[in-house]
């Protein structure tokens, strides 16, 4: 009945976030994620060879506690593949400088206002901000970006690529379409990590989160995590 439930129920139609400053910070430990937990670790960043990238898939306690529950609402023998959790400020940076010079090239964005340009890139890319309090939710230790493989370890067809940059990527995207492969394919993922509790990004099908300002604002309550901006700060737990 869970399986059956997490394919039928349709993804929500979303705004994206809007400003967040509502905070009640705790105290919470960064775990690492490896593939003795059952998850398929496929950092993204690495591959590409940005030089800030790190090779370890780090997460707040709390997160990795709800993707185990979101993954045993899979169908059997379905697993999470893991692209990408914390992120230090400095791979932030780079890759702001990188897509940012992408998207304007391909939205021709100089047409727009500095307000319209900024709302339009925070919903692919988040400014590098160095405010502990209101940081790029990447560098909090909860934002996620993943996706499903089969028994067989193949990615499930999600319609793009990630990290790709086109409004196929918004995550109700093919809702009102005949691909019913790719609906029944997200509505997984959606449906799974919503019930666990995540939040997810309605610009990327790929990126969830959990106590960091994204979350917090769909949520109407205080975001749990600060920003952790280099790997000295994680002081984390193996």
């Amino acid at each position: 009945m869970q399986n059956k439930t997490i394919l039928e129920n349709p993804i929500r139609k979303l705004e994206l976030p809007k400003k967040w400053t509502n905070n009640g910070f705790i105290s919470s430990k960064i775990v690492s994620i490896n593939e003795n937990m059952g998850f398929d670790i496929d950092l993204q960043y690495p591959k590409m060879k940005f030089k800030n990238a790190v090779k370890t898939c780090f997460v707040r306690e709390e997160v990795l506690e709800r993707l185990i529950i979101a993954q045993g609402l899979l169908p059997k023998g379905y697993k999470y593949k893991i692209y990408d959790t914390w992120r230090p400020i400095k791979l932030q940076e780079e890759l702001y400088e990188n897509y940012t010079s992408l998207l304007a090239e391909k939205y021709d964005l100089e047409s727009l206002s500095e307000d319209e340009r900024e709302e339009f890139l925070s919903g692919f890319i988040s400014p590098p901000v160095h405010e502990r309090t209101n940081p790029p939710v990447h560098t909090t230790g909860g934002a996620i970006d993943l996706t499903i493989v089969d028994p067989n370890g193949n990615e499930l067809d999600m319609g793009t690529a990630f990290d790709e940059f086109t409004d196929k990527t918004h995550t109700a995207y093919f809702e009102n379409t005949k691909e019913k492969d790719i609906i029944y394919n997200r509505r997984m993922l959606y449906n799974s990590m919503t019930k666990a509790g995540f939040t997810n990004l309605p610009s990327e099908w790929w990126h969830y989160d959990y106590g960091d300002k994204f979350w917090a604002y769909y949520n109407k309550t205080n975001t749990l995590y600060t920003g952790l901006f280099t790997k000295e700060e994680l002081k984390y737990e193996k």
